[in-house]
């Protein structure tokens, strides 16, 4: 397990919160005991109670130490620690008036972080080794009577200002930390949904990839054949008009052969890890001139950009190949009046894509990104978009489709501002 992944442990963050609850009431305690004891009303004994109460910080000592290295904290510990706090409780109770003492209740404090953060078995063996610890403490302790020494008036009592006392404390500590270890919890298992949507994810691109390595491999020969039988028909045709054609054909096969190697090139480029990064407006026009090479039909403008200096975006082929997708899909909407529109504030880049075609069917808007959802007919494979989301994500961006109120739709792909590489 990474470092990372520790830090972000529900348990270990829990352990930390329970530390410092422990030496809020250890502080709490040590008042307490040595008030007691210069005040001269009570008659307790100070050695064990003192030995208790080091006994704690002893502990609270060797945790801290435990918790700088990077070792995993499992349930069954964190569980022992909160009986570690339970048992010292009896332990102070049992040398200072048992069930006379109005702190007695402070035993349903652990009891509350453990339901909150453990589960039902753990919960269930702590509270009833609480009721154990509780049943001995009402059964064997030193019997005191100064709590009901009369302090400020009919109600001043201190027993009734120990009550109020362990009320507020009891109820500081669940407000301030119960609820964050919690809601821990909660993170901790949106994280586990997160990785486990995002392993499903991966598991789809992996066959699709799968199925587009065989294909690119059986494209290979037949447009390699193509080639050569258009340049013998070139030759062979003195009529201007075909050899035009045969002309377009050939930078169209051309173009298909280019683009397979450039998927062989990304994928060497995708496991090799190498990654480089340049200025989002000349990365935005070199991918649109490639574009226009391949749909020279549709007609589009590039919105003017800002005039302070462009941010550095990760160039990589994923994400050159997504935008591309997203281009196709716009262009196939509608072909005319294509509006293109970069710009940039401190923390992100924002590339829109306004189209003017039909729009998103609302039936199916909130599947649209879905692997072989498509809205094209017989003509798309529904997953220019699927894997456009996916290569956008995993560089920590987004893409978004709004639908537009004068018709058509906006496409917006958010992406984080990159960093300049050191040599």
């Amino acid at each position: 397990m990474s470092p990372n992944s520790l830090a972000l442990s529900p348990s270990r963050q829990n352990l930390w919160r329970l530390i410092v609850i422990r030496m809020l009431v250890l502080l709490a305690q040590t008042l307490s005991v040595s008030a007691a004891y210069y005040s001269g009303l009570f008659i307790m004994d100070w050695t064990a109670l003192v030995s208790a109460l080091g006994c704690s910080m002893l502990v609270t000592v060797l945790t801290l130490l435990r918790l700088s290295r990077d070792w995993p904290v499992t349930n069954l510990e964190y569980a022992g620690q909160l009986f570690f706090d339970m048992l010292i409780h009896s332990v102070l109770l049992f040398y200072s008036g048992g069930p006379g003492n109005p702190f007695l209740s402070y035993y349903l404090v652990p009891l509350t972080i453990a339901a909150a953060t453990l589960n039902w078995r753990y919960t269930l063996v702590l509270s009833s080794l609480s009721v154990i610890l509780c049943t001995l403490v009402l059964l064997f302790y030193t019997p005191m009577q100064v709590f009901e020494l009369v302090l400020f008036g009919e109600f001043g009592n201190l027993r009734v200002v120990g009550a109020w006392l362990n009320f507020v404390m009891g109820a500081a500590l669940i407000s301030l930390f119960v609820a964050r270890m919690a809601d821990a919890l909660r993170q901790n298992a949106q994280r586990l949904a997160e990785r486990r949507e995002q392993s499903l994810r991966d598991a789809q691109l992996l066959g699709i990839a799968s199925v587009a390595a065989g294909a690119a491999h059986e494209m290979s020969t037949p447009l390699s054949t193509m080639s050569v039988l258009l340049k013998d028909l070139r030759c062979d045709c003195s009529d201007p008009n075909i050899q035009e054609d045969l002309e377009l054909l050939q930078e169209q096969v051309k173009l298909c052969r280019d683009t397979l190697q450039q998927m062989v090139r990304s994928a060497e480029i995708s496991r090799s890890g190498s990654r480089h990064v340049e200025p989002v407006d000349n990365w935005l026009h070199e991918l649109l001139e490639r574009w226009q090479l391949m749909r020279p039909e549709v007609s589009w403008t590039l919105q003017p950009m800002q005039e302070d200096e462009a941010p550095l975006v990760m160039a990589s082929p994923e994400l050159g190949q997504s935008v591309l997708n997203l281009l196709n899909n716009a262009a196939d909407a509608c072909p005319d009046d294509l509006q293109v529109r970069l710009s940039w504030d401190a923390k992100q880049i924002r590339l829109n894509i306004r189209d003017h075609g039909p729009g998103v069917p609302l039936h199916i808007a909130e599947q649209i990104g879905s692997p072989f959802l498509t809205t094209k007919g017989k003509k798309g494979f529904g997953l220019g978009l699927f894997l456009s989301q996916a290569a956008v994500q995993r560089l920590g961006g987004s893409v978004k489709l709004y639908n537009q109120d004068g018709g058509g739709t906006l496409t917006e792909v958010l992406l984080p501002i990159a960093q300049e590489q050191q040599p």
